[in-house]
């Protein structure tokens, strides 16, 4: 008689989609090649969730780091987010996926907070898979922006400091609506965390896969999940074994 898996499907999966660019750069085509083909990615791995139950996924889309890149990239991942977004809000409504966003995203072009509050507002009376864009997002600038609000709090007389806690911090970020990720699953073989959920990912189990994000298909997610599924999560106490 086999063993149960140790832990049912994560909650929450966070996702660092990297190596669209090398994708693209393997195949003698233009980077924004491999942006598009990520996009397909993207959508088998929502099928993955919607598979196996995962509640919530986080998807690293557009880091404040990515605002240095060239004028032309950074318009032509512009001009695919509105493409995604026009062309998946349907398809979320039918799947019952809920959109949200982290990050300062009044930093995008207008057009794209335009079909972004389109596709939240569409979306928001769905109670399935909540599916979580980063977007101009750093988290030592969620962090940052959280201690001011914090600091603000102290300073209206709102809040002592010395009531400050863990949770207090927490509810202040971007992602108090949301619970922490249980996985983090990083593509391209890149082994650091990028200035992504540097709070959250505190106690998340790590899944490294050195295939570009393009290559990381739906049996690739699932293989994740079943490999999460046999951890033993600790939570920084000792074993029980």
């Amino acid at each position: 008689m086999g063993h149960a898996p140790a832990n049912p499907a994560p909650r929450h999966v966070a996702v660092i989609m990297d190596g669209n660019g090398r994708w693209a750069r393997n195949r003698g085509l233009p980077r924004k090649a491999g942006h598009r083909a990520g996009a397909e990615s993207v959508r088998q791995a929502v099928e993955a969730c919607l598979e196996r139950g995962v509640e919530f996924l986080t998807l690293y889309a557009f880091s404040s780091e990515n605002w240095n890149r060239p004028p032309k990239e950074i318009d032509a991942l512009m001009g695919l987010l509105e493409d995604f977004l026009r062309s998946k809000r349907r398809e979320f409504k039918k799947q019952n996926v809920r959109l949200r966003t982290i990050g300062r995203t009044h930093l995008l072009p207008p057009s794209c907070r335009e079909e972004l509050a389109k596709a939240i507002q569409e979306t928001a009376q769905n109670t399935g898979l909540t599916i979580i864009l980063a977007l101009s997002y750093g988290s030592r600038e969620e962090i940052t922006d959280a201690t001011r609000r914090v600091a603000l709090k102290i300073k209206n007389n709102e809040l002592e400091p010395d009531a400050i806690s863990p949770e207090t911090i927490a509810a202040h970020l971007d992602t108090a609506d949301f619970p922490d990720p249980d996985l983090l699953i990083r593509t391209s073989g890149e082994l650091r965390l990028s200035n992504f959920l540097l709070w959250q990912l505190s106690y998340a189990e790590f899944f490294i896969s050195t295939r570009n994000w393009p290559d990381f298909r739906k049996a690739d997610f699932l293989e994740a999940l079943e490999i999460y599924s046999r951890r033993q999560r600790r939570f920084g106490r000792v074993s029980a074994s």
